[in-house]
């Protein structure tokens, strides 16, 4: 392929159709693509397939408004400020949604396999766990695993015999290979190599194993900076479709080396998403409530920004209050 193509958030949203399968960058509250999340909301996409190693607050956004119907993963929260993801528990508990759950290194192991371009991964992960446990197996139930979804494996797992070392059994973990990896990044050069300012987590294995990818950056750098330290940069242009330049393109979330984590924010969204009604609430002024991250970024104001953003040789705010003893 060649260079990617530079588009807007609203391209980018209208980009993904309803029913795609997605993954994401970050970590729980760390850079997650935000931005492109609010937008998916506004443009109320529908019946959207969450694959990802760990869920967070994008988790719950696009769960809460209406725009998931299966959900892939092992944990959903909000580290500090929300340990529980209320929406997905509460639309699993309500049979709204179908919620597959794998343990961490399950879901690790499902991306890997999809990156390498395996069928599927053996493993020993969570052997012996409730996990396998054919009754907790939803997609099977609800018949998801009937072949007719690409994106479905028609079993959850399955077991072979080690035919090398004679170890016994092996866990077989059928690969992940979303429609798009969303994903957020401090840096992506004008042809298209992303760079991220701290730990990567699984976001390689998350471009590598999807069918397009859509990059979030803070700002779009020159490329002969980047190649400078090859070794620095988490992936290519050839493997990048589309690009967004976007400032604050994670916020609530954190990016680190730009802005912290909004503590403040995402207290009070976890305690918006207790209820379907609290969430609407707080949805009509935070997303439908603004027209773009623009007008977004001007409701949270200056002032909030500022004291976000990270001091340029800590890498971290010095204005956010973290604590005493």
């Amino acid at each position: 392929m060649g260079k990617p193509q530079r588009i807007t958030i609203k391209e980018a949203a209208n980009l993904i159709k309803d029913g795609d399968m997605l993954t994401f960058s970050g970590f729980t509250i760390w850079r997650r693509p935000m931005a492109l999340v609010y937008e998916l909301v506004r443009q109320q996409k529908k019946n959207l397939h969450l694959f990802e190693v760990n869920g967070g607050t994008h988790t719950e956004v696009l769960v809460g408004g209406g725009c998931v119907a299966i959900w892939e993963s092992c944990w959903v929260g909000h580290e500090l400020y929300g340990k529980l993801g209320e929406m997905v528990a509460g639309k699993q508990v309500r049979s709204e949604m179908i919620v597959e759950d794998y343990s961490h290194a399950q879901c690790v192991a499902r991306l890997l396999a999809g990156a390498y371009g395996l069928p599927f991964l053996p493993t020993a992960h969570s052997m012996g766990t409730d996990i396998l446990n054919p009754k907790y197996d939803m997609l099977g139930r609800a018949g998801k695993r009937d072949g007719s979804n690409p994106k479905i494996p028609m079993k959850k797992y399955d077991m072979m015999h080690d035919p090398f070392y004679d170890m016994g059994e092996i866990l077989l973990m059928p690969a992940a290979n979303p429609d798009w990896a969303l994903i957020y990044a401090q840096a992506v050069g004008t042809e298209g190599t992303v760079r991220v300012h701290a730990q990567t987590y699984t976001d390689y294995e998350a471009i590598k194993a999807a069918d397009k990818v859509i990059v979030l950056a803070e700002e779009i750098v020159p490329e002969d900076y980047l190649r400078e330290e090859p070794a620095l940069n988490l992936a290519t242009g050839y493997s990048v479709d589309y690009i967004v330049e976007l400032p604050w393109a994670a916020h609530p979330t954190g990016s680190q080396r730009f802005y912290d984590v909004d503590a403040d924010f995402i207290r009070s969204f976890y305690a918006a998403s207790k209820s379907q009604d609290s969430f609407n609430k707080w949805a009509d002024e935070w997303i439908f409530g603004v027209a773009d991250h623009q007008a977004y970024l001007e409701k949270l104001g200056i002032t909030r920004l500022e004291k976000l953003r990270a001091n340029s040789v800590l890498g971290y705010s010095t204005r956010v209050k973290r604590g005493s003893r």
